[in-house]
């Protein structure tokens, strides 16, 4: 069955790249530019795994993170932050907000697919 990935950024070069990845991969790809646009889509959709941004207009990673984590029906679905954050308190800020794992960016494909492979599997 093939599965469904939901990936947020506000980089529209960011969101093909990642796009080009996941698909190569064989997983259907679904995206939105910032956490607000993300909420509305997750009103029609129901994607098998989150992979967001944290700096975005509007909404943030951790307030999409947040807002999801409250919602009953997505309280285990996998949630990986892609960012180029990397400090260890913005780490321990997705994780507490509900985040299942973390990528830097720039993202090496191998790294992304088991990353993916680990939470999805």
């Amino acid at each position: 069955m093939n599965k469904t990935i939901m990936m947020v950024d506000d980089s529209p070069s960011m969101r093909m790249l990642l796009r080009a990845a996941l698909t190569d991969l064989g997983y259907t790809v679904s995206e939105a530019e910032d956490g607000q646009a993300a909420l509305e889509k997750f009103e029609r959709e129901m994607p098998d795994l989150l992979i967001t941004d944290i700096n975005m207009p509007r909404m943030d990673g951790f307030g999409l993170i947040e807002a999801l984590r409250g919602r009953t029906h997505l309280q285990s679905m996998p949630i990986l932050v892609l960012t180029t954050e990397s400090s260890d308190e913005k780490k321990q800020r997705a994780r507490a907000a509900g985040a299942t794992g973390w990528i830097v960016k720039p993202f090496n494909p191998e790294k992304l697919a088991a990353a993916i492979r680990r939470v999805l599997h």
